[in-house]
């Protein structure tokens, strides 16, 4: 036998196992296309509002693991994937009972670039490995029930505490707290993680800075590269105010055109807004882009106790507008919504029609 012969025989069982993930990452992209050209998706609702009914104490984040750790560590909602997975599985689940058919992995934060303010940058691909490993049990076992009805795992990359294109620095303009290769290598950790605890998306999401988004990206892109492997891209982006732009200044139009060089599986906007104050971004984003759409924005602007007033059935009213305008294919919660939030909006959008893929002509 020849070396190659040789390191082929020794190999077998990592090509077989690589070979058997790549089809069931395969597999469950197609059946993601197949379920949003039938209908609209249901993606869940808040995170932190559901972690917040917990009343949780410092004593609930730090667990035995983390218990002499020198930082304080309440408020780390990501954190809780190690000290709490029981608490993080029963929100995915009330959400997944509720009818959402993609859940969001609890790594909001989950970044070196965020973790450092808990002195915690050196658990974040375990932290987003165990994270995507419970939303994916999660998933597995309501698919498992209803087999005609796949749940999926969207991995949540956040928009960090950092910003590559605005100085903090009122008084020096072209300084800048993080580089672009920093903030890139920071999600590459993140990304890999996600990938590699079974997400069947990577979502980064609540974008406020398009060239953080862009850091976000070309790691993706280059993870897919490395490992050949390849998830569908999702990107979603917040619109700050009534402006109509991005924090960094982008309109709608703007930003979609930034980074449509990526072959997105879809774009959107969540959070800032509530669902009435987004639809005119909405519309304008409906109109330009060749890609799926996706909403899930807070319920209502928040009251004057940092609050969110916005009933299910009303937030859903609008909700249900947009997909019978043809606007949308994935909907959803951001700040204040809860699994009653994501229960009515199935209610509202069942039937309806998703929003259809434009048809791009070639320019000579």
């Amino acid at each position: 036998m020849n070396d190659f012969t040789v390191f082929l025989i020794i190999n077998a069982d990592f090509f077989k196992q690589h070979l058997q993930l790549l089809q069931a990452m395969t597999n469950k992209t197609q059946l993601l296309h197949r379920a949003i050209q039938e209908r609209i998706l249901i993606i869940d609702g808040a995170m932190g509002t559901m972690i917040q009914r917990y009343g949780l104490s410092e004593a609930d984040f730090r667990g035995e693991r983390f218990k002499n750790h020198a930082t304080d560590l309440k408020g780390n909602n990501d954190l809780l994937c190690l000290t709490r997975p029981d608490i993080i599985a029963e929100i995915h689940r009330a959400y997944l009972e509720a009818g959402a058919d993609l859940i969001e992995t609890n790594t909001f934060n989950g970044t070196s670039v965020s973790q450092a303010d808990y002195n915690m940058q050196h658990i974040v691909y375990e932290l987003n490995f165990e994270a995507a490993r419970i939303a994916r049990t999660a998933a597995d076992a309501f698919t498992a029930l209803s087999p005609q009805k796949p749940r999926f795992v969207a991995g949540a990359l956040g928009p960090t505490n950092q910003t590559c294109s605005i100085s903090p620095d009122v008084n020096r303009p072209a300084y800048r707290a993080i580089t672009f290769d920093q903030m890139r290598e920071a999600y590459f950790e993140q990304a890999r993680g996600l990938m590699d605890g079974g997400a069947d998306t990577l979502l980064v999401e609540t974008v406020f800075d398009t060239l953080n988004c862009k850091a976000a990206l070309y790691a993706i892109m280059d993870l897919f590269d490395q490992t050949g492997k390849e998830l569908p891209i999702m990107v979603s982006f917040t619109i700050t105010d009534q402006s109509g732009r991005t924090l960094s200044g982008q309109t709608v139009e703007a930003f979609y055109n930034s980074v449509s060089h990526v072959p997105l599986f879809s774009i959107g906007l969540n959070c800032a807004l509530g669902a009435k104050e987004m639809r005119p971004y909405l519309a304008e984003l409906a109109r330009v882009a060749g890609c799926y759409i996706s909403c899930y924005p807070n319920a209502g602007l928040p009251n004057a106790f940092g609050g969110y007033d916005e009933t299910p059935e009303e937030m859903c009213l609008v909700l249900e507008e947009f997909a019978k305008s043809g606007l949308v294919n994935i909907v959803g919660g951001c700040c204040g919504t809860t699994p009653e939030h994501i229960r009515h909006m199935v209610q509202h959008l069942h039937g309806i029609a998703p929003r259809p893929l434009p048809v791009t002509e070639a320019v000579a």
